[in-house]
């Protein structure tokens, strides 16, 4: 990356009006994340200096999600160049370079924006440019704008919008991004004397490169992947980035010592964090804020977010780790178990069929299937201790506030409304009553009752 300091410019004012949604469009998720937020993580792993996000009247939502970084209101939609003109009043007198990016874009990465700002120094003697915009060869180029470039040099010598292009410059397949980086000390003259004489009266940024050449100055172009560009304008494109992403996490997750049994059916958060020789089984989610440590498997059609799975744990298959999960080394999570908010200590099985939420579960303790921890009694929800050792019955519900002490043993079909001491064993059922051969003489007046009803 260059050493000279950076800002940018993030656009983000669109509604999205394809969208048809509530949300500012640059709000919608993927992966888990707002795809603006996308865009500023990538910016915040280049180190840039300072981000100003140009956001549209009423969007406080969009605010909040950009913060700390600032924002500012662009009244009027008046087009590209407007709305840069409204960032650079923000941002203010800066000297180095200037990226103009669009929170609609989330797949753009580190290497494509530092090609951009390399692009930016001189080179064997000439002027660095005053623009350096973005280009990309779709296998449609459209009705996309065409990068005319200098076939000697290099330089970009003109941006040409399809309708006004001749045959000769349609034939170019080098498309605009519309992505721009400027030279700090001169975006603010180039951009305020960009106009509006057009059809639909509005101040496009693509005019800047004219008016740099105008004055005498050199405009370059960089080519990046088509795939990093796609902007997202409808739920049909926002499905795209979804698929696109998803494939970059798993590639990153295999890559970095992860086994995904059936890749294409593991969706990914933007920040899963995953070990080495982890294995995933098929129809695995993770939402957000999940790290999975060294050596775990999670079987099939598990739901993990907001949980922590440590060394050697065995998750699922159909478990569901809400947040504030934490389960222990060599823990078993078993099928159609639910843990909230609760920690499963190291060696502890939970392995059927069971609830777990605001509790303790002690090192080693085993917890039998149907077990509940009632945590909420309808305003308040309190914890449930279950020490190291213990052993839950089938079925038994742990009535919270309430301790189980270490090596304890509570019998299958409890209810359990007070704390067991450590050892000790501890049953609520009711006593068993038989009434020898009342069944068949049950049966047999069941049978004349039925037989009564069909008949009358």
């Amino acid at each position: 990356m260059s050493k000279k300091k950076t800002a940018a410019i993030v656009l983000a004012a669109g509604l999205g009006t394809r969208m048809k949604s509530k949300l500012p469009k640059v709000m919608h998720p993927v992966a888990g994340h707002p795809m603006v937020n996308h865009l500023l993580d990538t910016l915040g792993r280049m180190h840039v200096d300072r981000v100003v996000v140009v956001i549209g009247p009423d969007m406080p939502e969009l605010e909040a999600a950009v913060a700390p970084h600032p924002t500012v209101v662009q009244h009027e939609r008046l087009g590209t160049g407007h709305a840069v003109r409204v960032g650079l009043d923000a941002l203010g007198p800066f000297k180095g370079d200037v990226l103009v990016l669009y929170g609609d874009t989330p797949l753009i990465t580190e290497r494509t924006l530092n090609a951009m700002l390399e692009a930016r120094e001189p080179v064997e003697g000439r002027p660095a440019p005053a623009v350096v915009v973005l280009g990309f060869t779709p296998e449609d180029p459209a009705a996309y704008g065409r990068l005319v470039v200098d076939e000697e040099d290099g330089e970009l010598l003109a941006i040409v919008e399809f309708n006004d292009a001749s045959p000769e410059e349609r034939a170019i397949d080098l498309c605009n991004s519309g992505v721009m980086c400027f030279d700090g000390g001169l975006v603010e003259q180039l951009v305020a004397r960009i106009g509006n004489d057009n059809a639909k009266g509005e101040y496009y940024l693509t005019d800047a490169v004219h008016l740099a050449r105008e004055d005498g100055f050199a405009c370059a172009a960089v080519e990046g992947d088509e795939e990093e560009l796609i902007g997202v304008n409808s739920r049909a494109e926002l499905a795209m980035v979804e698929t696109l992403i998803q494939d970059r996490l798993r590639e990153k997750a295999m890559k970095n010592g992860c086994t995904l049994i059936d890749p294409s059916t593991v969706y990914f958060s933007y920040d899963t964090k995953i070990g080495k020789d982890v294995v995933v089984e098929p129809g695995v989610f993770f939402g957000p804020g999940v790290t999975v440590k060294d050596d775990v498997t999670i079987k099939a059609y598990s739901h993990i977010e907001g949980a922590v799975v440590k060394s050697g744990a065995v998750v699922g298959p159909y478990a569901r780790l809400r947040p504030g999960a934490d389960i222990g080394k060599d823990a078993r999570v078993g099928n159609f178990v639910e843990i909230k908010n609760a920690e499963v200590e190291d060696g502890a099985k939970v392995n059927h069929l069971t609830y777990i939420g605001d509790a303790t579960v002690g090192a080693k303790a085993n917890v039998g299937a149907g077990t509940i921890t009632c945590n909420y009694d309808g305003f308040l929800k309190s914890r449930t201790v279950i020490g190291r050792g213990a052993f839950i019955g089938s079925n038994t519900a742990l009535v919270a506030p309430v301790s189980i002490g270490d090596g304890a043993i509570v019998g299958a079909g409890s209810t359990i409304t007070r704390d067991v001491d450590e050892n000790a064993i501890v049953t609520t059922r009711a006593e068993q009553k038989q009434a020898r051969g009342a069944a068949e003489s049950y049966r047999e007046r069941k049978r004349a009752e039925k037989e009564k009803r069909q008949k009358g």
